[in-house]
């Protein structure tokens, strides 16, 4: 799609505005905690439940993994741990995080990993325009009630994961990535856990692979079907907060977004209270034009408005979730409307719990991260209790 300079200048200062809107409305460096030795407004439960969470974990843990208990993930052959100082290791230093690399036939996804690697698994999946330095403070809380938790960098963020070419990153393909992590890491079933498009993807693998998960953490993003629903009103408001996509889905918006030393890019992170420095762990990757290529390919290669099929009455090819779920949702995100997040519920057969986070915005796992913590520990507890 062609466009004149002077409609390109329009749509660059809309987009810079609207996606500014978008992703970081009411959030500021003094609300933030996305430091990990910051400050939160929230109140500071996760210590609690991940103290909890351990003591009664404990025993489940060597019964049920008792197989691999002594097994280091790194001792696997298709994983090894980074050991080049780089701007990211400097960062997590002393938070018990550790880099490795997963291999995955002609493939290799960064990845941060935390935990014994005999506890119950987890993995995280980021969203854009994040990395999997998003699930910083969440790696550390689940690492230490137990879990073994692994965050990659997917396909496109990760440098030996970057395929040419459009259709390379239909969901089609990012849910098999999913997939062929697990079985590299062998875990033959795990807990999922996504936000913004890593919400979507997990969504995507539960309907595939239930038999894949334990349970369920989409954040912000709702069950597809339900987004669609909303999309699609012509009397909701969904339509106009997803208008930002159009402009994602552009060739120039690369350039864009990198234009004067990446400083629209950049307004996205400042917007969000981050510091230079910690903007700096997603800039690293995304400020690099192959990298935040592929990334914007995702909305590039996919749908999420298709129409409505007659025979089905669905819109999405996403079946009814049949995994037990926890949905969260922030009252202050101008991307994603309650609409969906309320219609999530119809399109998930087994056990649900919906979350609201009041007065916080789309950036939850940074702005909200105790929060967050605290409600996925009270989560899993339960459910790791119930399943053994």
């Amino acid at each position: 799609m062609k466009i004149s300079e002077a409609n390109w200048a329009k749509i660059h200062s809309a987009s810079l505005l609207a996606i500014i809107l978008v992703l970081s409305s009411s959030c500021s460096a003094t609300t933030s905690n996305a430091p990990l030795n910051s400050k939160s407004n929230y109140s500071d439960t996760s210590s609690d439940a991940s103290g909890d969470f351990s003591q009664k974990e404990s025993s489940k843990l060597e019964e049920n993994h008792d197989k691999d208990k002594d097994m280091d993930l790194t001792e696997i052959e298709s994983i090894h741990e980074v050991n080049d100082q780089s701007t990211l290791s400097l960062q997590l230093e002393g938070t018990g995080i550790r880099e490795v690399v997963i291999e995955i036939g002609d493939f290799s996804f960064d990845a941060l990993f935390g935990g014994p690697s005999s506890g119950e698994p987890i993995m995280l999946l980021h969203g854009f325009p994040n990395t999997n330095y998003q699930w910083r403070e969440q790696i550390v809380a689940l690492a230490e009630a137990g879990f073994s938790v692994i965050a990659p960098n997917q396909r496109g963020y990760s440098s030996g994961a970057r395929p040419t070419g459009i259709e390379s990153y239909t969901s089609e393909k990012l849910v098999e990535d999913v997939r062929q992590i697990a079985d590299a890491l062998h875990w033959e079933s795990f807990h999922l856990a996504g936000h913004d498009w890593g919400a979507f993807i997990a969504w995507e693998f539960a309907g595939k692979y239930p038999d894949r998960l334990r349970t369920l953490i989409p954040i912000s993003v709702p069950h597809p079907e339900a987004f669609a629903i909303a999309l699609a009103d012509p009397n909701g408001i969904q339509a106009e907060m997803s208008s930002y996509v159009e402009f994602f889905q552009q060739t120039e918006s690369t350039s864009t977004f990198l234009a004067d030393n990446a400083s629209l890019l950049k307004s996205i992170y400042e917007s969000a209270g981050l510091s230079a420095e910690e903007m700096e762990g997603y800039l690293q990757i995304l400020g690099k034009p192959e990298a935040l290529d592929a990334a914007l390919n995702w909305y590039r290669a996919n749908n999420f408005s298709p129409p409505l099929d007659q025979a089905t009455n669905r819109r999405s090819r996403t079946p009814d979730i049949e995994t037990p779920t926890m949905y969260i949702w922030s009252t202050e995100d101008t991307a994603l409307g309650r609409q969906g997040a309320e219609l999530t519920s119809r399109f998930v057969s087994g056990e649900y719990r919906y979350e609201v986070f009041e007065g916080v915005n789309h950036w939850i796992t940074e702005i909200a991260a105790k929060q967050l913590n605290a409600v996925m520990l009270d989560f899993l507890n339960e459910k790791v209790e119930r399943v053994d």
